[in-house]
């Protein structure tokens, strides 16, 4: 079997920090066409450094299996090890998307190859992406993907069975005043002061609703940017919210309440709109494909008393159900999701083991089922 601690080691020290996949993808097709599928490689519109991967074997209904190839960024002067080191220590892989989720990766690819050497018949659909992170960008250019009843996002759950996760809605709050000289503010419209004004009623909001899966709706005040010089009145103001939206609290809902606070002189546009993922524990699908992942574990072990669980990040889910024709959605991979984004990250190489070990009882699942 292809060694997915070693994979791992290579795609961390690739360095896809905010762009630059392609190489990746580049060292990944050549393992899947060896194994048997047809891979193409598809470059971003814009940014030719950037580069989905899909793959494919068999000609019957596909298991879909899904990660990104690109990490947030990761500035070396704070790290206490490289961050493109790739190295282990104490059962641990270091480096930038070792969880998040390089790791999850290479499961993904060492458990479908070696299931296709298992069996001439298999249906596995492979798609990798470039910029998730962003706001699934690569999985957003994505045309042609054959419709795939399930979808296996290994994204960071420390391999625990996630069912979904909220949504995602950025919005850029603008407010416009009129420019003076800072000696003669009352000539002016001060468009930051009006902002910020917003921007404290905004953070100080504390009645946004929660759902009984994905928990309580979040309101970030990411970023504001305004004026030019200290000795002038500013005329233009932005701000930028990350919402995260849970069943119940969909975008249009976010939007009136933001509009609310902000008041009736703030421009608001969406930049980034993102669905929250739900998939139905009750699902019998879903119950057979747990039990693959999971089967030897008890309610004591899962924690299934607490009932399914839901991530608070997004994924390329939120974009990929449409374009694979709603499928069922399951979130499983090495990761730790505490190390996501974190300066000094690291994965479980225990984990990566296990996990691949799990994908591919997924797989013989699957082709049991299909």
């Amino acid at each position: 079997m292809l060694d997915p601690v070693a994979l791992t080691q290579q795609l961390v020290r690739l360095d896809t920090r905010a762009g630059n996949e392609k190489p990746a993808a580049q060292l990944l097709a050549p393992l899947l066409r060896e194994a048997g599928f047809t891979v193409r490689i598809e470059e971003g519109e814009e940014e030719p450094e950037r580069a989905n991967l899909v793959a494919r074997t068999g000609t019957g209904t596909p298991i879909t299996l899904t990660g990104h190839l690109d990490t947030v960024p990761a500035d070396a002067s704070g790290w206490s090890f490289d961050p493109l080191s790739g190295d282990i220590r104490d059962d641990r892989l270091l480096g930038r998307g070792s969880s998040d989720m390089k790791a999850g990766v290479a499961c993904i690819l060492a458990a479908a190859i070696e299931h296709s050497a298992r069996h001439a018949d298999a249906n596995v659909q492979v798609v990798l992406t470039f910029g998730e992170e962003t706001g699934c960008d690569g999985a957003a250019q994505l045309d042609d993907l054959a419709p795939s009843p399930v979808v296996l996002v290994a994204e960071p759950t420390g391999n625990q069975v996630v069912l979904g996760h909220k949504g995602a809605l950025w919005l850029r709050l603008t407010a416009h005043g009129r420019s003076a000289h800072g000696s003669r503010p009352e000539l002016g419209v001060n468009a930051l002061a009006a902002l910020a004004g917003a921007a404290t009623r905004i953070y100080d909001h504390d009645g946004w609703p929660s759902s009984e899966t994905h928990g309580a709706a979040t309101v970030n005040v990411g970023t504001f940017h305004a004026g030019v010089q200290p000795n002038l009145v500013p005329d233009h103001a932005e701000l930028m919210l990350d919402i995260r939206t849970v069943p119940g609290f969909a975008s249009g809902d976010a939007v009136s309440a933001i509009r609310q606070l902000a008041g009736p002189d703030t421009d608001i546009d969406a930049v980034l709109d993102l669905p929250s993922i739900a998939t139905d524990p009750g699902d019998g699908l879903v119950k057979t494909l747990t039990a693959a992942l999971h089967p030897t574990d008890t309610a004591e072990t899962t924690g299934t008393d607490r009932g399914p669980q839901y991530a608070t990040y997004f994924t390329d889910a939120s974009v990929l159900t449409d374009k694979l024709s709603s499928p069922v959605v399951i979130l499983y991979g090495p990761g730790d999701p505490d190390q996501a984004h974190v300066t000094d990250e690291t994965c479980s190489v225990s984990n990566i083991t296990s996990a691949t070990e799990a994908m591919l009882r997924l797989l013989e699942t699957w082709r049991g089922l299909a």
